[in-house]
Formats: structure tokens, sequence, C-alpha cells
């Protein structure tokens, strides 16, 4: 059994970690991109639970079988599923499906409004490629049916936006009360 506190320093560690790694052709590291996407949600007024969604949405890069830079290398990493699967052993469904269905939310979008292609930048068009490209009508009528697709979208628009340097948005400590406290009651131990 571990407490919050030593859930979010687990996640504090990948943060300090491979965080400050690269961002997949992107003028950022991971970590910079995932607490603008938080800081972004928080200043549009997201829920606790789509902040922590937002600032966890890309650790699947990191915490998966198969690495991020398998992504840009042309093999799709699913880090979406990848990285709702790890945070399921402590937070539950309002975190982790938003995280799950953030790549397909790219999809999707790119489906629906025909603008949105454009606002993609070139390591996020390579990746929508790698990773199916626009959905179907059939994937998006599919897509538009789960329950956390409505947050799913808002995470990507965030997502898609957390791309600049020197953002000076707050560094991970200013969301450690938030994820404690979203931590579930008997979570299991961190996992290595």
């Amino acid at each position: 059994m571990s407490t919050p506190e030593t859930v979010v320093d687990q996640i504090a560690a990948l943060f300090a970690g491979e965080g400050g790694a690269e961002y997949l052709g992107e003028p950022v590291t991971q970590a910079e991109h995932m607490l603008q996407a938080a800081a972004l949600a928080e200043r549009d007024g997201a829920a606790p639970s789509l902040v922590a969604a937002a600032l966890l949405h890309d650790v699947g890069h990191f915490t998966g079988a198969v690495h991020g830079r398998d992504l840009m290398a042309g093999r799709d990493n699913r880090h979406s599923h990848q990285g709702a699967d790890w945070l399921a052993t402590w937070f539950g469904p309002k975190v982790t499906e938003p995280v799950r269905l953030h790549v397909a939310a790219k999809r999707y979008l790119c489906a629906v409004e025909p603008d949105y292609f454009g606002k993609l930048s070139e390591a996020s068009v390579y990746t929508l490629s790698v990773q199916g490209g626009p959905m179907s009508a059939q994937e998006v009528a599919a897509f538009e049916a789960d329950p956390h697709a409505g947050d799913a979208v808002r995470l990507r628009r965030w997502d898609e936006a957390a791309k600049e340097p020197d953002a000076g948005d707050p560094g991970f400590e200013h969301y450690r009360a938030l994820l404690a406290g979203l931590v579930r009651a008997g979570a299991a131990a961190p996992r290595d």
C-alpha cells in the first residue's frame, strides 16, 4: 500500500528524470510540455481531475515497454494507453480516460474540424500518420459515444498548444497537492 505522497513522489521523479528529455521534435522538454498543458487546463477552469490528466497525458512515452523515441521512428508506442494503464494504479477514470483518449482526440479533430490539421506542429503531423491518421466516419461515431470524449478533446487542444519555449508556467510542485488529492484510497504500491 502506498500513500498519496509516495505516488506523487514517483511521478515527480519521472518529471525530473526522463521528463527533462527532448519532446519528440518539439522545442520543449517532455516535462515542460506536460506542465504547459496543465497550466492551460487550469487557466481554462478545468476540474482538478482534468488538470491532472493534462499534466500526466504523456507519461506513457516513458512508462511503457515502447518508448516515445519509437514513435518518432515510425512505430506507434500507444503511449496514451500505456500511460492510462500505468496511472490507473492510482487514479480513477476522470484522470485516466482523457489520457487514454488524447491521441484518438487528435485523430477525431482532424476528421471533424477541417482547420484543425493546420494547427498541428510538424512533429504532430508526423505522429498522426503513425497513429492512424484522421478517423473514419465509423471511428468518429464510436469516439463521440465515449463518455470521456469531451474531456479528451479539451485535453487535446491544450496538448497541441503546450509547445512554447520559455512559457514560464508553474513547476511540478504547484500540482503536488492536486495530484495527492486525486489518488484513490487503497491505491497499490508504486511500480518500478
